[in-house]
């Protein structure tokens, strides 16, 4: 069986990482989805989500593609391998070629993982949502 992972705040959940999640699911028996605490969110980013961590596992948990949630209580994807032994590790491609994903493919194929990169959704992101969402609220005053 494999067995597939990949992680992300999923703040303002989109089409994006809808399609993170089917193409991931696509490539495995079994999927695990490590969504980002609010803590670990703001210490990364410099920010905090809109939506609260509970409510982003309940989402992600409730897609079809999903077969078990983990809290990403720190950003460690080799801890994470070690607690859940996955086959496959999924990342979007603006992560492809970095300096820290180029030592994690070293690292995940001495383990026998293999890491698989899925195009990234230029045209929407939780970034982008919230910055639109920011700019509505300015021109009304609200």
């Amino acid at each position: 069986m494999v067995v597939g992972y990949t992680g992300g705040v999923f703040d303002l959940f989109h089409v994006g990482h809808l399609n993170v999640l089917r193409r991931a699911k696509d490539e495995c028996d079994y999927l695990i989805v490590g969504v980002t605490t609010d803590n670990v969110s703001m210490a990364v980013k410099g920010k905090s989500p809109i939506i609260p961590f509970r409510e982003r596992l309940e989402i992600v948990n409730s897609i079809q593609y999903v077969d078990e949630v983990f809290p990403q209580e720190i950003i460690d994807e080799l801890g994470d391998w070690e607690k859940l032994k996955f086959n496959k590790i999924f990342k979007g491609s603006d992560w492809q070629g970095s300096e820290k994903w180029l030592y994690l493919e070293k690292e995940f194929l001495y383990r026998g993982v293999e890491v698989k990169y899925f195009p990234y959704t230029v045209h929407t992101s939780s970034t982008l949502l919230k910055s639109v969402l920011e700019r509505l609220v300015e021109n009304q005053g609200v």
